[in-house]
């Protein structure tokens, strides 16, 4: 009897560690009225505000949170239409995406704050630090700054790109997450981000690949003239950065390299990328 009560009591407080250890979800209304759901987990400054990308959700910085929660206050957020964030938005843009970010900084009433964004993210980033005036030190892009300004894209090659995804949105977007890694991948990683990411709403997914498109093309050279402050990025090698084209709209940009990993390197290697995010971290502040 008195083992049973043992492993009861130990199994209780194993589980009320863990649920102590777990982000709470809060939320906020963004400035549509859709309502944005965000972690916020830690202590310290500056804040690390942490942005997914396309089609995916707060939950693929899991490896990330634990880790610099231990140092610095992390934030991470649903995008609208992401996670379990509202749907009810009228059109998905980066620029909507960009006002989450601000409505959860200034929500937590963050004066100090590095933004981090992954693919998608690294538009979305840029946009909100344009408008969070003196808030934000840095931004870092996540496998997203190849190119900063991409001056070869035309509407005709959105319209190829968007074609397979409006006839089964599915089957593409799950051949479009598989070809964003190396062979090497471990092939479980792979197909839980495919079915993850090709379950995501339709609406949504097509509505910001457009957005993306025009972002990228016509908004994000006028969005880089406004700010003055560092950009940096942990990428891999999977696609080539152009650092020195990179620094005609950003002098200060940098990369730090992982080798041999695909487009979800937190999730592939998440200690090397947590060294390496950390480093930059680290590198942001001691040069403030």
């Amino acid at each position: 009897m008195r083992t049973k009560l043992y492993f009861f009591c130990f199994t209780a407080l194993i589980f009320f560690v863990m649920s102590c250890s777990q982000p709470a979800d809060r939320v906020v209304k963004s400035s549509d009225g859709v309502e944005i759901s965000y972690t916020v987990q830690g202590k310290g400054t500056p804040a690390l505000v942490f942005v997914h990308g396309w089609s995916c959700d707060k939950t693929y910085w899991r490896e990330q949170v634990p880790e610099f929660s231990k140092k610095y206050k992390v934030v991470t957020i649903d995008l609208g239409g992401h996670g379990k964030s509202g749907l009810n938005r009228d059109n998905f843009t980066i620029e909507s995406f960009g006002d989450d970010i601000v409505n959860v900084v200034n929500d937590l009433k963050l004066e100090n704050v590095i933004l981090i964004g992954h693919s998608m993210g690294g538009m979305v980033i840029i946009d909100a630090a344009t408008k969070l005036p003196g808030k934000v030190e840095a931004l870092i892009g996540i496998d997203t700054y190849e190119q900063l300004v991409d001056t070869t894209n035309a509407p005709e090659m959105l319209e190829q790109l968007m074609g397979p995804f409006y006839a089964d949105f599915e089957n593409s977007t799950r051949a479009f997450v598989k070809s964003m890694f190396p062979a090497t991948a471990d092939s479980v990683l792979v197909e839980t981000i495919a079915s993850d990411m090709s379950s995501a709403p339709k609406e949504v997914a097509m509505q910001s690949f457009t957005s993306m498109f025009d972002y990228g093309t016509t908004k994000i050279e006028g969005k880089l003239k406004m700010l003055d402050i560092p950009i940096r990025a942990v990428s891999t090698d999977f696609w080539p950065t152009d650092v020195e084209g990179n620094r005609k709209y950003a002098k200060s940009f940098d990369v730090k390299i992982m080798k041999g990993y695909g487009h979800f390197l937190m999730l592939e290697n998440p200690e090397m990328f947590n060294r390496l995010l950390g480093e930059t971290v680290d590198e942001i502040i001691a040069n403030k």
